[in-house]
């Protein structure tokens, strides 16, 4: 893992083919900080050695052995150490698809499905997510997939309600939500804060002030998440990961290996040597 002892941390973050719109992570942390960022799916984590202090929007969960750690889509959050032996874990990290028809099929829930509790002391949920990693790795597509809608169904039942609706939003918001949108279109070039406020008829401050109360972070930790989400999707299409980081607005590779090993845990060229993406014809070096 770049930048961190190779002795005493580890990661492995790959997707298993038989299980489509599931990422898995195993890992051991010790130093390892993940900066604010958000996942557009549902995040399972069982911590299976030391403590992991994870900050959400509600404050700090810390996770011991027997906890499962519940992240609804698109929630920022932080992860590192609650310990100086850092921490072990098995993390699954299911679309919300998967999620939300699993729910349909077994539960009166319908719609967009939503955890309440961020942390739950629940030993066997732990174990159903250690479960499925060992599953998936012995290529037991069967059991894999049967657990992992256990595990599911298990939080849905203790922990699920649907998404409630939302108020009307007021004009701060919508403000956050088009420079959301510019951002986006122009993630290989983005404007100041200040040029992007006159482009919506706002302040920067006003502006600051609406996009980290939307989106729970600035503009600036937004588009560094934004980009490397975006380079996922170029790496899991085989793009090199010096040409991902040109096309999502990286200063070169290191900038991209750099953030990308932060939030998501591995360097580029490991995430798809992992996931078996194969590059110009030959597999990811």
């Amino acid at each position: 893992m770049a930048g961190a002892d190779r002795a005493t941390e580890w990661a492995r973050h790959w997707t298993y083919a038989e299980l489509p719109d599931l990422d898995l992570l195993r890992a051991r942390y010790v130093r390892h900080t993940f900066p604010r960022h958000s996942h557009e799916g549902y995040v399972f984590g069982a911590v299976t050695g030391g403590v992991e202090d994870v900050g959400l929007p509600g404050g700090t969960v810390h996770a011991t052995p027997g906890t499962v750690v519940m992240i609804n889509p698109e929630v920022p959050h932080t992860a590192r150490p609650g310990q100086p032996g850092g921490w072990t874990y098995d993390t699954l990290y299911p679309s919300a698809c998967v999620v939300n028809d699993i729910a349909a099929e077994v539960t009166p829930l319908r719609g967009t499905v939503w955890f309440g509790e961020t942390r739950t002391t629940d030993p066997y949920a732990a174990r159903l997510i250690t479960q499925v990693h060992r599953a998936a790795e012995e290529g037991n597509a069967l059991a894999a997939d049967s657990l992992l809608r256990v595990l599911v169904v298990r939080l849905l039942d203790r922990h699920g309600s649907v998404l409630p609706r939302t108020t009307p939003r007021a004009g701060g918001a919508r403000d956050a939500e088009r420079a959301r949108l510019a951002l986006e279109g122009r993630m290989d070039a983005p404007p100041t804060l200040e040029a992007l406020a006159a482009e919506l008829g706002t302040s920067p401050f006003a502006l600051l002030r609406a996009f980290k109360k939307e989106y729970g972070m600035p503009p600036h930790a937004w588009l560094t998440d934004a980009r490397v989400r975006r380079a996922r999707r170029l790496l899991d299409a085989g793009t090199a990961p010096a040409e991902a980081a040109a096309a999502v607005g990286f200063t070169d590779q290191p900038h991209l290996n750099r953030h990308f090993t932060r939030i998501v845990g591995v360097p580029p060229g490991a995430y798809q040597r992992e996931r078996g993406v194969y590059r110009r014809g030959r597999p990811a070096s």
